[in-house]
C-alpha cells in the first residue's frame, strides 16, 4: 500500500512575492516530477492498494497530494482531476469509473503532464480500456486549452503590441465556441492538494470554474490544505512555502465559505486530519476533504410536499435557510424536496419523505410563496376531502409484535 504527503499555502502580500509565485511553483513541481521532492510530500494518506498495482513506481514516488478523493466517485462517472500531476489519482479513478466512465487530468506543468501521459498506453492495456487523458490548462480556467493556444501562437507569433489583440481574442474565441470542458459536462471534480497554489485573486473564478463544469446534481471532492488562522506576513512572503503549499492554505471556515459562494449545498467535511500535519509561527496547517454538491438553483414550485427531519438536532437550516424543525412536517417547494430525498445526495437518511395525495403534476405546478409558514399542515398533503378508513387488521400475528 502506497503513503503519499503534502505541504501548504495563504496569500503573498507583497507585489513581489505574487510575481514570483507561479514562477516557483512551476519550478518546483517540475522538478518534482524529474527527482522525488521529498520537501513537497503531504501528510500521510493511504490509497487502496488493489488500485496502486497497475501504477508504476515512478508515479506512485512522485504522487504530491493529502487525501484521497477518488474514495468517493462511483462507477461510471465522468471526472475531472484538477492539478493531476502524475497522473496518480486519475489512473485510479480510471479504475475506480471504469469501460463506462472517462477521467480528465488538468495541469499546467508541462513536465507532470509529461509524466502522466507517458504511462497511458500501459495501463489502458494493463486494465483492458482506455478512459482517461490529460489537458494542459489553469484550473482557474477550464474552458481554455491551452495546447490549442500554443498551436495557435506557433502559427501567429507576437512581434508587436498590436498582435496580443488578436491572441486574445482568439483565447475568448476558444473558451466560447470550442471550451476545453464544457459547461454542465461531468459528474464529479475531484483535486488533491492543488487549489492553494491558485493566486488569491484568482479563487473565487476557480470554484466558479469547478461548479460551472459541474453537471446538475453532480458534486465536488477537494482534499487540500487548511490552516486554524490567517498565516502570518512572514508565511504569505515565502516563495518556497508558496509552491510547497503553506502560503496558500485556505483558513479552514473560509475554505468552506468558498463552496457555499460559489452556489453549492450539502458541504460537508469528509476528513480532517487530526493532528496538524505542520506548525510555523503559531499557525496549524492540516489536511481537509471537502465534498460539495450543485443542484439547488431553479423554480421552486408547490406540490404539496412535506419533509421530516429525524433527528438528532432540535432544529438545523439547509444551505437556503429552510428550517427543519425535528420530528415536524415542513413544507418544501418540489426542487428542494428532490435534493433531500435524493437517495445518492448528502441529505440520505437524515429525512423522511411525505408523498402529497393527489400528486400534483409537474406541469400544473405554481410557485411555491417561499414566505409562507413553514410547517405543513397535514391536510395540504392529503388533500382537503381525504376521508379515507381502513379496516380493522385485526388480532396480531402470535409470532410478530403487536
Amino acid at each position: 500500500m502506497s503513503r503519499a504527503k503534502q505541504v501548504v499555502c495563504c496569500e503573498p502580500t507583497s507585489e513581489g512575492c505574487e510575481e514570483n509565485l507561479e514562477a516557483e511553483v512551476r519550478r518546483r513541481y517540475a522538478d518534482g516530477a524529474r527527482e522525488l521532492e521529498a520537501e513537497l510530500c503531504c501528510p500521510i494518506t493511504d490509497y487502496h492498494g488493489e488500485y496502486l498495482e497497475v501504477l508504476p513506481d515512478e508515479i506512485i514516488e512522485k504522487d504530491y497530494g493529502c487525501g484521497d478523493p477518488s474514495r468517493w466517485i462511483d462507477p461510471g462517472e465522468r471526472v475531472v482531476d484538477l492539478g493531476s500531476g502524475a497522473g496518480k489519482i486519475c489512473y485510479i479513478l480510471a479504475q475506480k469509473v471504469g469501460r463506462e466512465g472517462s477521467v480528465i487530468g488538468v495541469d499546467f506543468n508541462e513536465v507532470m503532464l509529461k509524466l502522466a501521459r507517458k504511462y497511458q498506453s500501459e495501463i489502458a492495456g494493463k486494465i483492458g480500456f482506455s478512459n482517461t487523458r490529460f489537458v494542459k490548462a489553469r484550473i482557474q480556467d477550464l474552458a481554455l486549452d491551452l495546447d490549442r493556444v500554443q498551436s495557435w501562437l506557433d502559427d501567429n507569433p507576437i512581434g508587436h503590441v498590436e498582435r496580443l489583440t488578436a491572441w486574445e481574442a482568439e483565447c475568448d474565441r476558444l473558451r466560447t465556441d470550442d471550451p476545453l470542458i464544457p459547461d454542465n459536462s461531468v459528474d464529479a471534480v475531484v483535486s488533491n492538494c492543488v487549489l492553494n497554489l491558485v493566486r488569491p485573486q484568482d479563487k473565487v473564478m476557480l470554484f466558479d470554474e469547478i461548479f460551472r463544469v459541474l453537471d446538475r446534481d453532480g458534486r465536488a471532492v477537494i482534499s487540500d490544505i487548511v490552516c486554524d488562522e490567517n498565516p502570518t506576513p512572514a508565511i504569505l512572503n515565502d516563495p518556497e512555502l508558496w509552491s510547497g503549499c503553506i502560503a496558500g492554505a485556505f483558513r479552514e471556515d473560509e475554505f468552506l465559505g468558498m463552496f457555499e459562494s460559489a452556489g453549492f449545498h450539502g458541504i460537508e467535511i469528509l476528513a480532517r486530519q487530526e493532528e496538524p500535519w505542520r506548525v510555523i509561527d503559531g499557525v496549524e496547517f492540516r489536511s481537509l476533504t471537502v465534498r460539495a454538491w450543485k443542484g439547488k438553483q431553479g423554480p421552486c414550485l408547490e406540490r404539496n410536499q412535506a419533509v421530516v427531519y429525524k433527528g438528532p438536532w432540535k432544529l438545523v437550516f439547509d444551505d437556503d435557510n429552510h428550517k427543519y424543525v425535528r420530528g415536524r412536517r415542513m413544507a418544501v417547494c418540489d426542487k428542494t424536496y428532490r435534493i433531500l430525498t435524493d437517495s445518492k445526495g448528502p441529505y440520505a437518511g437524515d429525512i423522511f419523505a411525505i408523498d402529497p395525495h393527489p400528486e400534483v403534476p409537474i406541469e400544473d405546478a405554481m410557485t411555491m410563496d417561499c414566505q409562507r409558514k413553514e410547517y405543513r399542515d397535514p391536510r395540504e398533503t392529503k388533500g382537503r376531502e381525504y376521508r379515507l378508513t381502513t379496516e380493522d387488521p385485526g388480532c396480531c400475528n402470535p409470532e410478530d409484535s403487536c
